[in-house]
């Protein structure tokens, strides 16, 4: 893929650029232990949905600082994914994430892709997070492009949703049987 043909390129991070090292099981049991204390029974919920949850009980913040101290350790220990070699290919790119901005940068700066990234949105950086178009909106702000001359990169449904809902061009990038794969959607 010709990186070139867009004003701007925005990358997921996790799955795309790095794979975090973090145990998604063991985040969600300390949320759980989180809401425990409080005498509010989440067994039925989803990690994000307990995150959305937590607001209505005034314990986002905390709820907050414990995935993202768990994703800024696993940032520490990341290994590159497909999209860390294209890095640095467009004149104009960002990273738009579900991961916290903290530990987007953690994960960029441990393996110098940060030099090339002129925006970092996490989950944290505005008030809703993807399949929500506003990061991407608010990523192709800060790289001053306008929504139809971008790219997003990602790897999951909720970047695609992500992308339609913000007007963005958008691909998956995968690693197939060793080898990486473009699929343009």
């Amino acid at each position: 893929m010709q990186l070139s043909t867009y004003q701007g390129v925005v990358w997921d991070l996790d799955g795309t650029l790095v794979h975090l090292d973090v145990d998604w099981d063991d985040v969600a049991q300390a949320v759980t232990e989180r809401f425990e204390r409080e005498g509010i029974g989440v067994d039925s919920y989803q990690l994000w949905d307990m995150l959305t949850l937590a607001s209505e009980y005034d314990i986002r913040q905390d709820i907050e600082s414990i995935i993202s101290a768990y994703e800024r350790e696993g940032a520490q220990s990341a290994t590159l994914a497909p999209g860390a070699a294209y890095v640095g290919d467009a004149t104009v790119e960002g990273v738009c994430s579900l991961n916290s901005e903290s530990a987007c940068r953690v994960a960029l700066e441990k393996h110098a892709l940060k030099g090339s990234i002129q925006s970092i949105i996490g989950r944290d950086t505005v008030a809703a997070h993807k399949p929500d178009p506003l990061p991407l909106k608010q990523s192709a702000r800060n790289l001053d492009i306008d929504m139809e001359s971008i790219i997003f990169i990602g790897d999951s449904v909720t970047d695609k949703q992500a992308a339609e809902a913000a007007g963005m061009s958008f691909a998956y990038l995968t690693e197939i049987e060793g080898s990486q794969q473009w699929v343009t959607q």
